[in-house]
C-alpha cells in the first residue's frame, strides 16, 4: 500500500485534475518523478504554471491518506492505478481517466463490455426488457456495465448475474456509501460477480456533481452504451452523449411512444443511435472484436426446477405485464400469506420478477408452457 502514497499526493495538490496528472504521468513516468521533478521541468507540461509546478514539489501527503489505505486493505478492497496491467484498457483511451480506481471484487479481463443505463423510475417494460436483454448479452459472454441505481440499472446488474455472467457497478459514490441504501445486497452480489469501481474515496457521500463524472466511466469502460427508457432530461443521455464523444458505439432501445419516459431514446434514435429489438442488434456491431453465434446462447439453460401444484396455478396466473398481489390473490382465492410464500419461492426458482409495489410478473424469458411442460416430464420420469 505504500507505493500508492504518491498517487494520491500528487491527486490531493489543489489544481492536478485527472487530464493534467495524465498529461504528468505521461511525462514522467511515474507519480514519484513527477513529485520530485524540478520547477522548469513541470512547467514544460501543459497546463502547469509556475505556482501550480512550485505547489507540487511543496506536496505533503496529507494526513488521512494512510488512514484510507489501511481501511481499503482491511476491508478487502484494491487500488488499481493508470499503470497497473488490470487497469481497463478501455477507460485509459478517455481524454481523462482516473488516475486510480478503487475496486471490490475483480474487473473482467478481457471481452466486449456494454453498459446498459436508463431511468430509474422505470416501467414494467422498461425492467423486463433491460433484464432479458442484459441476460441474453451475458450468454453470448457479454460483460454488462451500469451504475447501481434504481430501475434499469438495478435490472441490468440482475439480468447479467441471473444468467451467470460478469457485471461491473461504477458508483458516483464512495464504497463505504453505498446509494441507495436498498441495493446493500446488490452491491455484494456485483463484486462477487464481477466488480464495484468507484475514482472516489471511501466515504463519499452521493453529491449530485458526481454522478455526471461517474458516467465518464461507465460509458469509458464499454464499447457501446445502450440507453433503455430515458425523459428528455435523463441523466443517461448525458452517458450516452459522453460515448458518442469517446467513439464508442450508442443504442437504444424503442419505448411507448405516448409515454414521457421513451423521449429521450427516441430522440437519440432519430439522432443516429442503433434501434435495439434484441441482444443480436448489438452483436452485430462487434463481430471483430468478439465471436458469437447468432440465436444461440454459449451457455447453457439451467433446466427449471419442479413446481408444486399451487405454484404452476400462480404460473398459470401470470403474464409478462406485472399485476399486483392484491389482484393476483383474488384471481386466484389464495390467502395473502400464502400467496406470497409462493411468489417468494417462484422468485427464488426464477420463474417470477417482482416490481415496485409489490407487482408480480413472469421472469423474462420465462414461457408459461414451457415450464409447465417441464414440470409435467419430471412428474412422468419420477412415476
Amino acid at each position: 500500500m505504500s507505493s500508492l502514497r504518491p498517487w494520491f499526493a500528487l491527486k490531493s495538490v489543489p489544481g492536478v485534475g485527472n487530464l493534467l496528472f495524465r498529461r504528468l504521468l505521461e511525462q514522467f513516468g511515474s507519480p514519484e518523478a513527477v513529485l520530485t521533478a524540478d520547477v522548469t521541468a513541470l512547467q514544460a507540461v501543459q497546463g502547469v504554471t509556475s505556482r501550480l509546478a512550485a505547489a507540487i514539489r511543496r506536496y505533503r501527503v496529507p494526513d488521512w491518506v494512510d488512514r484510507e489505505l489501511e481501511a481499503v486493505r482491511q476491508k478487502g478492497y484494491t487500488i488499481v492505478t493508470q499503470t497497473d496491467p488490470t487497469y481497463p484498457p478501455l477507460l485509459r483511451q478517455i481524454p481523462d481517466p482516473p488516475p486510480f480506481l478503487y475496486v471490490y471484487g475483480s474487473l473482467p479481463a478481457s471481452g466486449l463490455n456494454i453498459a446498459v443505463v436508463g431511468s430509474r423510475n422505470a416501467t414494467d417494460y422498461g425492467i423486463s426488457s433491460t433484464r432479458q436483454l442484459c441476460m441474453d448479452l451475458v450468454r453470448q459472454r457479454v460483460n454488462i456495465v451500469s451504475g447501481m441505481a434504481r430501475g434499469v440499472d438495478t435490472a441490468a446488474h440482475s439480468g447479467a448475474i441471473a444468467a451467470g455472467g460478469h457485471t461491473v457497478s461504477v458508483l458516483g459514490t464512495g464504497l463505504d456509501r453505498i446509494y441507495p441504501s436498498e441495493n446493500k445486497g446488490l452491491f455484494h452480489k456485483i463484486a462477487e460477480n464481477g466488480a464495484v469501481v468507484t475514482e472516489f474515496s471511501l466515504d463519499t457521500g452521493p453529491d449530485a456533481h458526481h454522478f455526471p463524472a461517474r458516467n465518464r466511466i461507465i460509458s469509458g469502460l464499454c464499447h457501446g452504451t445502450v440507453v433503455v427508457e430515458a425523459t428528455g432530461r435523463s441523466g443517461s443521455l448525458i452517458t450516452a452523449r459522453l460515448a458518442a464523444e469517446q467513439n464508442r458505439e450508442v443504442f437504444a432501445v424503442p419505448g411507448n411512444i405516448h409515454s414521457f419516459k421513451s423521449v429521450g431514446t427516441h430522440t437519440l434514435i432519430k439522432e443516429g443511435a442503433k434501434l435495439v429489438v434484441h441482444a443480436g442488434d448489438i452483436l452485430d456491431e462487434f463481430q471483430h472484436i468478439q465471436p458469437h453465434e447468432q440465436g444461440a446462447s454459449t451457455t447453457p439453460k439451467p433446466s427449471a426446477p419442479p413446481l408444486t401444484d399451487d405454484e404452476a396455478m400462480v404460473i398459470d396466473s401470470l403474464e409478462a405485464d406485472a399485476v399486483h398481489i392484491d389482484d393476483l390473490a383474488r384471481k386466484l382465492t389464495f390467502p395473502s400469506g400464502r400467496l406470497s410464500g409462493l411468489l417468494l419461492q417462484l422468485e427464488l426458482k426464477g420463474l417470477v420478477a417482482q416490481s415496485p409495489g409489490k407487482r408480480f410478473a413472469l421472469a423474462p424469458g420465462i414461457d408459461r408452457q414451457q415450464s409447465n411442460q417441464r414440470n409435467v416430464n419430471q412428474e412422468v420420469s419420477s412415476e
